[in-house]
């Protein structure tokens, strides 16, 4: 019988195979005290356990290849590696062992809950993603320990698909098809991701994750569809079953009927044609047809990303996230060279094209180190994040600016402050900027000159859109952060996820309101947030006024086909009239925006 489960959209494309399931039920434990004379054994043994689960992970480190996914997934397992090296986890479990006398894995599994609840209680997103790096890791340890094999084993080792990429399996008719394979699992650690790299996988189903998660971001840097939050799907969907991955959806349809499949066959056929197509479009310039030329930009992480930008035909960089640098340090901050070492490496891989790198934007919400987290009300989106917590830390905001300025001094860069929302924090901030000029001066190390640029993702930002301007050079839209606070809705809540509209007329206002003084001013306006990938949305960004966008690599030439099919100037009068609109999205979606 046909099923469809929802889940979360974090690729795109359509995936049409077998389910693959992927067993990954948490590890039971036996509960036992040891003797007294057996505790420094107990001890020894979750030693070895964590010993050989590093060494594990280094041999796999070893099978990567070097290419843009690949660095993903090294990025990946050096959070993992350097989980395992910090002795707080080892520790407090051998504590557990030495004080209560646990036997190793319950002393293990104990510690583990602990940590679960710290991560639970977290107010940002994707470090609550991070709890399932905690699980993987210390089932990983536990396997050690007893010596079992990794859990991909069942998997690896069943009939795998010929070079096209299919097996042949009953289809929902009772026909003979083939079709390729889908995992289906309750969580995907990143080892696993780079096993299936060396199969024939079309795609993911995941029970858990989010948009942060690992899964999510390593199935966009690989392009492939995946659903991840699809709660209870891989209790629902068994072995061989027929699966339809529709990625953009984040809908997942099980045993489909013969129409249905034959809809998304078509639909999957279309849209690889489409692929093909947009790929063609790689060195078009972005130009509308009637002549106005469109910037478009990348964000990234981290400087192995930017080959990948450069690969999917982007003009610069319009955000560098360079929080990336920060987290899972254990307390330890990448000092001034480091950062400027990966800054100028991101800069000398863009050859000449703009590098845009904000500043850290991490704080309360956002704990360097699950050691230095908060707890209750302190942890909040509202609290001391972003430039806020630069300018609490002058000493840190300025190593920061120092190793920007010097890899300036390389290649074309832009700073960009996250977060603003108060004159004084401006000031604040300029101030930072040229003391940092003037540090380098004294020490005669080599800088280079730079434009400087506001995020404006606050609503108090958006309405001081006129002062902002004054003091820089640009300001870049940052539409995650300004839906979310404009509409008061957590967007890593699950609960309130549904009221999450960036196409909601107030937001849609703001938006408009700082692109239409951007063009007032004569100053560059970009928009960096989700909507700028969002195809639905090019054409009406398009006629609110706006040339420049950044955005995900992957998404980038199907916004750039947009615009050469777009005439800017007749959008205008459509776009002020989605913005009179109470249902924006209605006319965004609708027959109207298609036929201008």
């Amino acid at each position: 019988m046909m099923q469809t489960i929802q889940g979360i959209a974090v690729s795109r494309g359509i995936a049409i195979g077998r389910a693959v399931p992927l067993g990954r039920e948490p590890i039971r434990v036996r509960h036992y005290l040891v003797a007294p004379a057996q505790v420094e054994q107990e001890v020894a043994r979750l030693q070895q356990g964590f010993a050989l689960a590093v060494q594990q992970l280094r041999q796999v480190q070893q099978m990567l290849t070097g290419d843009d996914a690949s660095s993903e997934l090294a990025a990946l397992l050096d959070v993992h590696l350097m989980l395992l090296d910090d002795a707080s986890l080892l520790t407090a479990a051998s504590e557990n062992v030495r004080q209560r006398r646990y036997n190793a894995e319950w002393a293990l599994v104990l510690q583990l809950e602990q940590l679960s609840r710290e991560f639970d209680a977290m107010d940002d997103g994707y470090l609550r993603e991070r709890k399932s790096d905690i699980e993987q890791l210390v089932e990983r340890v536990l396997r050690c320990m007893r010596g079992e094999a990794a859990a991909m084993g069942d998997v690896l080792s069943q009939p795998q698909p010929d070079a096209t990429g299919a097996a042949e399996v009953q289809g929902p008719g009772g026909e003979l098809q083939n079709l390729p394979l889908i995992i289906v699992a309750r969580d995907l650690a990143p080892t696993d991701m780079l096993q299936f790299r060396q199969k024939v996988f079309a795609g993911f189903v995941v029970d858990t994750g989010g948009s942060a998660s690992h899964t999510a971001i390593v199935a966009r840097s690989m392009d492939i569809p995946a659903v991840v939050g699809a709660k209870q799907a891989s209790a629902r969907i068994r072995r061989d079953d027929c699966l339809i991955v529709h990625a953009d959806a984040g809908l997942v349809i099980v045993n489909p009927d013969a129409p249905t499949l034959a809809h998304y066959t078509r639909l999957q056929q279309a849209l690889e044609v489409r692929r093909q197509r947009q790929q063609l479009l790689l060195h078009t310039p972005a130009v509308t047809r009637d002549g106005e030329t469109i910037e478009l930009l990348a964000n990234v992480e981290l400087p192995s990303d930017c080959p990948a930008a450069l690969a999917a035909g982007a003009q610069g960089i319009g955000l560098f996230r360079s929080e990336f640098l920060f987290m899972d340090r254990h307390g330890q901050l990448p000092d001034e060279e480091e950062q400027f070492q990966a800054y100028r490496q991101a800069v000398e891989a863009m050859q000449g094209r703009t590098v845009t790198i904000r500043t850290v934007d991490i704080g309360a919400d956002k704990p360097l180190s699950r050691t230095e987290q908060r707890h209750g009300d302190e942890q909040s989106a509202l609290g001391l994040r972003a430039i806020r917590w630069s300018l609490a830390e002058p000493q840190m905001f300025r190593a920061q600016l120092r190793g920007i300025l010097r890899a300036a001094a390389h290649g074309p860069v832009n700073v960009l402050f996250p977060m603003l929302a108060q004159l004084s924090e401006i000031r604040q901030a300029l101030e930072q900027l040229e003391m940092a000029r003037a540090e380098l001066r004294a020490t005669g190390l080599a800088f280079g000159d730079l434009q400087v640029g506001a995020m404006i993702e606050v609503p108090a930002a958006a309405l001081m859109i006129d002062q902002f301007l004054r003091h820089f050079d640009f300001v870049s839209i940052g539409t995650n952060d300004l839906t979310q606070y404009t509409l008061a809705v957590d967007r890593a809540d699950e609960s309130v996820a549904h009221l999450f509209d960036g196409t909601h007329p107030a937001v849609l206002q703001l938006i408009a309101l700082v692109i239409r003084q951007g063009l007032a001013h004569g100053k560059k306006v970009c928009l960096c947030g989700e909507m700028a990938g969002d195809t639905r949305l090019t054409r009406l960004l398009l006629g609110l006024g706006l040339r420049s966008f950044s955005m995900h690599p992957a998404q980038l030439l199907a916004v750039k086909e947009q615009i050469l099919q777009s005439d800017a100037k007749a959008l205008r009068n459509w776009a002020e009239g989605v913005l009179r609109s109470e249902e924006p999205l209605q006319l965004i979606e609708g027959e109207g925006a298609e036929l201008i």
